[in-house]
């Protein structure tokens, strides 16, 4: 169960990586094709709202990754559970405010990662 979660973790952190390069990096150019409802004449006005929404998902990516490389159990799984409690409420935010397609993307993982996480912290 712990190699899952951190399987798991490491997606998630993967996921907001790439989220964080396409709301700071890409947001004109791929932005227009994967939010094909949003109005076209309103990405570059966007650009700087875009960008700092990527600089907090590059906090989360890096909050994850940095739990992966905590060595000790307990501090692996209490700074793992913050970032990922972090990543299931902006998800659910997200859904409510949205799309409930980023509860998909987003809180589910995020859920499964923090159930993964404690049955495996409850086994040692």
């Amino acid at each position: 169960m712990r190699i899952l979660a951190k399987a798991l973790i490491a997606l998630i952190a993967a996921l907001h990586l790439y989220i964080a390069w396409f709301e700071i990096f890409a947001w004109t150019t791929r932005g227009p094709v994967v939010f094909s409802s949003f109005p076209t004449d309103l990405f570059e006005p966007t650009i700087a709202l875009a960008a700092n929404q990527g600089i907090y998902n590059a906090f989360l990516a890096a909050g994850l990754i940095w739990s992966l490389l905590i060595r000790d159990a307990r501090w692996h799984a209490n700074v793992a559970t913050c970032f990922l409690l972090f990543v299931l409420v902006a998800g659910v935010f997200g859904a409510v405010t949205i799309s409930p397609r980023i509860m998909v993307v987003q809180s589910v993982p995020a859920l499964a990662a923090l159930i993964a996480l404690w049955i495996g912290q409850r086994r040692t």
